[in-house]
């Protein structure tokens, strides 16, 4: 019944069974090593078998990242230790985290550079935009403690880039990174302008907070118009910028509602974990609804 329920894990039938055969083996082959890599009193296979098998381990991470279910809430469910639901999610979500974003059966993108290339090679225009997510806040003393803070919500949290194509399809979630950092300089830090400026021509849709990334990127990035008048601004000039605003605006909605699509998964409404674990859990969220979002597109193109 969970299986074929999507509001228990966002995902369809088809869809699960898909990550079961590709997620599967890697995780059998990641857990055959690592009880080959630890000295042993017996031979590997010895000892107390799972209770837990892959496809319930599976299964209990996208509840967990769907709903935000706590471990002991699915120890409970799956009938297991709670230490066996921690184990599983640690060990299924970099899996997920590592497949990249699906725009075609055939295709993934995992970095930066591959989402730069694939815009320029199907002519699409990307939208980019950060999202923030709340974080638990770092105890007293610990180092480096106000970077968290972020400066427009002025609460701790931890920020992304979510890059989307013109219709609001995921095309890649940054790691995530202490909220401090100003949308423009996550940006550059992440070599945006150089993949731009080395890379094929493209165009990127941003809002506000990436004005000036346009003059370092050879005019790739379109940002908000300037407002040129601060006062007393002529009326002609008010409607044709707010003409021009609008304009813009329409465009750039769409990575909007991609967030949103990403932020009906509990696990980034507000993070609850260990923030080390956030890059993780936003990138395998990313690659989980970019997944269901091509199956989803696919099957409406036969129909």
């Amino acid at each position: 019944m969970i299986v074929s329920n999507r509001r228990i894990t966002g995902l369809t039938g088809d869809v699960i069974a898909e990550l079961v055969a590709e997620v599967g083996p890697l995780w059998h082959e990641r857990h055959q090593a690592k009880l080959a890599s630890r000295p042993r009193k017996r031979a590997v296979g010895g000892g107390p078998k799972h209770q837990l098998v892959f496809v319930d381990r599976l299964l209990a991470t996208l509840v967990h990242l769907r709903h935000g279910a706590t471990h002991d809430v699915l120890a409970c469910w799956f009938s297991v230790d709670r230490s066996t639901i921690t184990r599983s999610i640690g060990e299924v979500r970099p899996l997920l985290a590592e497949r990249g974003c699906t725009v075609s059966p055939d295709v993934r993108l995992r970095t930066l550079a591959e989402v730069v290339e694939h815009l320029g090679t199907s002519g699409t225009t990307g939208i980019i935009d950060g999202t923030e997510i709340r974080v638990r806040r770092p105890a007293v003393g610990r180092k480096e403690r106000d970077k968290f803070i972020s400066g427009k919500n002025k609460q701790n949290a931890v920020k992304s880039m979510v890059v989307t194509d013109s219709g609001g399809r995921v095309l890649w979630c940054s790691p995530a990174q202490p909220a401090s950092c100003a949308d423009i300089t996550h940006a550059r830090q992440l070599g945006l302008v150089t993949l731009l400026s080395d890379g094929p021509a493209v165009e990127i849709l941003a809002d506000a907070g990436y004005q000036g990334l346009g003059a370092q990127a050879g005019g790739r990035v379109v940002t908000p118009p300037h407002r040129k008048f601060k006062k007393n601004a002529p009326d002609w000039y008010e409607e044709m910028y707010e003409r021009q605003r609008k304009a813009h605006s329409s465009r750039r909605i769409r990575v909007e509602h991609g967030i949103a699509h990403l932020k009906n998964w509990r696990a980034l409404a507000r993070h609850l974990g260990r923030r080390e674990h956030m890059s993780d859990t936003v990138q395998a969220i990313a690659s989980l609804l970019s997944h269901q979002q091509t199956t989803d597109l696919h099957s409406t193109r036969q129909t």
